[in-house]
């Protein structure tokens, strides 16, 4: 394909192609870059795609960990929010490009690190969000295990009480079935991923709302509840501010960033359907910035009920509606708690954790690969992937992969905003002659910037002193692979 600039139009400041590229192995329909007619989400529909994210058992459980290292509750909410600012700004910058050009994320990165190259970054992210969306499910998995046992006490027994890597068959079964359901919406494609997203918005919120009045109610007020939180920290030795700082803050700040580190690079391949700059930016950050310290707030409060209910810190809100169902003696009390985990899980795994393994699985090969099929592999990739290990190394897995994607991140960002000044040429991203084409696909100073920032960010691993490149792992990375990346591209220019 030899397209020419002339082949693209701009309407409002969103540029779109005339004539479609021909499918190749740098597109098909569905890395095309979307028409102007179909960039039809609003703010809302992006505010609600964010509170579909974040309302999940993971935010919920996140403060719980911070907590338990040794921070308090408003401490521990400090980092989240600051954590969601940071994010919020390269999410910004990359939602950018998608919703000017309507490229997904492994387009995007074809600027940066060539049309070959741009692989590199799109599986690692793609890699992570497998890993994610294990997680995700075998947390649903366990609400759907808890239901029908609730219905059916028999249903434990099934397998004979045989386990394998501490689980027994139920579990197991649960885990297939709920990762069915992600998959049917992986089928059904994103006009049924945007319908989910708007649908259970406000269900998800609502249901929150109600398990905070209900912790409230139980035990004389949220101030009564936060006298007790205090209760919750496992640290037992005072730590300077200094120490604090270093050993506890800033990782768990890293962390943060690291929830969110993957959806700063792929944005792009939602805000593709966005209706302007102004509804993606107001929308991410009406959800991101609101929704998830509310979330994280609600998991402090009603576990700290807890241990003036029942002497003892339930965390896991699975166990912790088993057990108001058993209290009640209600079973459809139950099963309508874990039906709302399951929406909320199913809600983020699918926007999160499916859709850019999908495209960027996808780019592999276009021609033999639709977002279908990328969506089935990144699912059986979870299935492999064992994610009930994954759960026994949370902050381990969020720092070590934030370093990494934070290197990823630096790139763009320093590509789009200061070499290219928010221009690309929207037919050279599908032009295997373009101009993205590099060295035979290939961005060496990409490379070059890529490998730099993660081996500084693992250089924190050599010796205490040098802790902090890695407990800063997204930040360091991050500013090293920018700043190489910018003195290598003025050099080549």
């Amino acid at each position: 394909m030899n397209a020419s600039r002339e082949t693209t139009r701009n309407v409002n400041g969103l540029v779109e192609l005339i004539t479609p590229p021909a499918d190749s192995h740098l597109s098909n329909k569905d890395i095309a870059p979307t028409s102007v007619s179909e960039r039809s989400w609003n703010r809302w529909h992006i505010a609600s795609l964010w509170v579909g994210m974040s309302v999940c058992i993971p935010t919920y459980m996140l403060a719980a960990s911070m907590i338990s290292a040794g921070m308090n509750w408003w401490q521990s909410l400090l980092a989240i929010l600051l954590g969601n600012l940071i994010v919020l700004l390269p999410m910004v910058l990359n939602a950018h490009a998608g919703t000017k050009y309507g490229i997904p994320f492994p387009v995007y990165v074809r600027a940066s690190f060539g049309t070959t190259g741009a692989h590199i970054p799109s599986i690692l992210r793609s890699l992570v969000a497998c890993g994610w969306f294990g997680i995700q499910t075998w947390i649903g998995g366990m609400a759907i295990d808890t239901i029908i046992a609730t219905l059916w006490p028999g249903w434990a027994s099934i397998g004979g009480g045989a386990t394998f890597m501490g689980y027994g068959l139920p579990q197991y079964l649960s885990f297939l079935f709920f990762w069915a359901i992600n998959m049917y919406f992986v089928w059904a494609g994103t006009d049924s991923i945007k319908w989910m997203e708007t649908v259970a918005a406000p269900f998800l919120i609502l249901m929150g709302i109600v398990l905070l009045f209900w912790a409230s109610g139980r035990v004389g007020g949220i101030g009564t509840i936060l006298e007790k939180s205090d209760e919750l920290i496992q640290r037992q030795e005072q730590l300077s501010t200094l120490d604090f700082l270093f050993t506890l803050f800033i990782p768990w700040l890293t962390a943060m960033v690291g929830f969110w580190a993957t959806l700063a690079l792929n944005i792009p391949d939602f805000t593709r359907y966005a209706n302007s700059q102004e509804d993606q930016m107001s929308g991410q950050a009406l959800g991101l910035l609101t929704t998830m310290p509310l979330f994280a707030f609600i998991g402090i409060a009603v576990t700290s009920a807890t241990l003036i209910l029942y002497g003892e810190a339930i965390w896991d809100p699975v166990k912790l509606l088993a057990k108001i169902t058993s209290e009640n003696n209600s079973p459809m009390i139950g099963i309508l708690s874990m039906v709302v985990l399951l929406i909320a899980t199913l809600s983020t795994n699918i926007a999160a954790n499916v859709v850019s393994p999908a495209n960027s699985i996808s780019n592999l090969s276009p021609q033999k690969i639709t977002f279908r099929t990328g969506g089935l592999i990144a699912g059986l990739i979870g299935i492999v992937i064992m994610p009930w290990l994954l759960l026994d190394m949370y902050l381990t897995w969020l720092i070590s992969y934030s370093g990494l994607l934070g290197a990823v991140g630096g790139i763009i960002v320093c590509d789009y905003i200061f070499i290219r000044k928010m221009e690309l040429n929207l037919n050279d991203l599908y032009d295997e002659a373009g101009e993205y084409h590099y060295d035979s696909g290939w961005n060496k100073s990409a490379i070059v910037a890529l490998v730099a920032g993660v081996l500084v960010a693992l250089t924190g691993k050599l010796h205490p002193s040098l802790g902090f490149l890695f407990n800063g792992a997204w930040f360091s990375a991050g500013l090293v692979s920018f700043a190489l990346y910018w003195v290598l591209m003025r050099r080549s220019s």
